[in-house]
């Protein structure tokens, strides 16, 4: 771990030891330690990249303030994991036939600019219909009364859909040849509306109260006002509608391999963790409120999952509860290039050598999202080694990518 001072009020503890920072990330980095109202350090994970907002990898712990684009706009985006009974052997020989099923089971990827005949929506289902009406639509329609502008996007709509960009759904093996279903996604459509109107609440707060910064995207709302308030209810909601996503796309993974390997059926109850989420938690004696911007909660003994790109390695680990990462670890990989890069860089040929023994996507669409385009998570996991341990590696034999 690395312990970074100057040109930032507070000192950046960094878990970086084995991988390279880019100086914009780094940049970004001392732009949130700089912040008054950060609670002793900026803690930063190994997977750390330059982000929307705030920087990818971070954990930020405030007093009586909060930053809405220090979380973003994929608000609650995490990782589920079922291991199941079923093993390698029973899987088909080609596995072709079960990502199509994946595929035509869970809407993923997104057309039509979003509206009325996006391949990444759902039709109305009953039994997504009854999660809606019976767990969401209420806090829903409360929000909706004090901010109006949060009415008319995606929500019932997305509920049980993976989205795109890095969201997926992989089946994977682990160390004993156990057959394991695992999918990253978050709050979709509506997520994105609530991220993106408090943000705005709060850009609009700076400006009447005259406050400078270094950098718009950190725009604050104040412990103690209405709008705070507002903000950290939805947001729980936000965080709330992701688990349920999460949770009704592996019941339709699950019932696909299923089909595929009668009698499969999950061993123990789900690893279900966010990555992009704000939590109120107490650390070195005070309550503070812990913004995790791709980065996930590890407590002494908590299960958490640090997955790969396609081709790489995933993990189920379990925190050793660190107290300088405010009890966290990374999210993952972190990408070692943008999108745009990664497309210019890599060539079709080159995704499929490195996705060689991997049912998935092999074209132009998913370059950004080839192995190459990541930090390497061997290198991730060595920095990181006192704050998690390991219970599980997976390697995965079939993705899904939105």
């Amino acid at each position: 771990m690395k312990i970074i001072t100057g040109q930032s009020h507070h000192p950046i503890h960094a878990w970086a030891d084995h991988v390279p920072v880019e100086e914009q990330a780094m940049a970004q980095l001392r732009q949130v330690a700089s912040l008054p109202f950060l609670f002793r350090h900026l803690a930063v994970m190994p997977d750390v990249h330059w982000g929307h907002g705030a920087t990818v990898g971070s954990v930020v712990a405030t007093k009586n303030a909060i930053v809405p684009a220090a979380v973003g706009v994929d608000i609650g985006c995490g990782m589920i994991a079922v291991r199941t009974t079923a093993r390698a052997d029973q899987l088909p020989d080609s596995l072709a036939s079960l990502r199509l099923a994946i595929e035509a089971s869970v809407p993923h990827g997104r057309s039509h600019d979003g509206g009325s005949g996006d391949v990444g929506a759902r039709r109305r289902e009953s039994t997504f219909r009854d999660v809606w009406g019976h767990q969401l639509r209420p806090g829903f329609e409360r929000l909706c009364e004090r901010h109006p502008k949060l009415a008319g996007c995606n929500h019932e709509t997305h509920l049980g859909t993976l989205g795109g960009g890095n969201h997926f759904i992989e089946i994977c093996l682990d160390e004993t040849d156990q057959v394991w279903a695992m999918l990253h996604s978050g709050s979709r459509g509506v997520g994105n509306r609530i991220g993106s109107h408090f943000i705005a609440m709060a850009k609009e707060e700076m400006l009447m109260r005259d406050v400078r910064l270094p950098h718009a995207d950190l725009a604050y709302l104040r412990e103690g006002s209405a709008v705070f308030d507002d903000y950290c209810e939805a947001v729980l909601w936000a965080q709330k509608y992701a688990a349920w996503n999460r949770e009704l796309m592996m019941r339709e993974v699950l019932r696909c391999l299923q089909e595929a390997i009668p009698g499969a059926m999950p061993t123990a109850g789900a690893v279900d963790c966010h990555h992009n989420y704000v939590s109120h938690e107490e650390h070195f004696g005070e309550d503070v409120i812990v913004t995790r911007k791709g980065a996930v909660s590890a407590r002494l003994g908590q299960l958490g999952i640090i997955p790969g790109s396609m081709g790489q390695k995933s993990y189920i680990v379990r925190g050793k509860g660190n107290p300088g990462s405010f009890h966290s670890c990374s999210h993952g990989a972190g990408r070692a290039m943008s999108r745009g890069q990664a497309k210019r860089t890599f060539t079709v040929e080159d995704h499929e050598k490195a996705t060689l023994g991997v049912e998935c996507r092999k074209d132009m669409g998913v370059l950004d999202e080839t192995p190459g385009a990541y930090k390497d998570l061997d290198a991730v996991m060595a920095s990181q080694v006192d704050l998690v341990d390991v219970v599980h590696t997976l390697k995965a034999v079939l993705c899904v990518k939105g």
